[in-house]
């Protein structure tokens, strides 16, 4: 997978994640921000670790 498709898919999951929570704690618009950052950060992590792996 890409790298620009790991931070697509995490900020997916991440704004799923935040509608989720949001719903449950009846504060949509800032779990859905706190989700779309959270799975930015890990799509971003998980392209760093793939790249490190292909250098070693």
């Amino acid at each position: 997978m890409k790298n620009g498709n790991k931070l697509a898919v995490g900020m997916g999951f991440g704004m799923a994640f935040g509608a989720v929570v949001g719903i449950i704690t009846n504060n949509h618009g800032l779990w859905i921000g706190v989700g779309i950052a959270l799975g930015a950060s890990l799509g971003i992590i998980l392209s760093r670790k793939k790249q490190n792996d292909n250098k070693s």
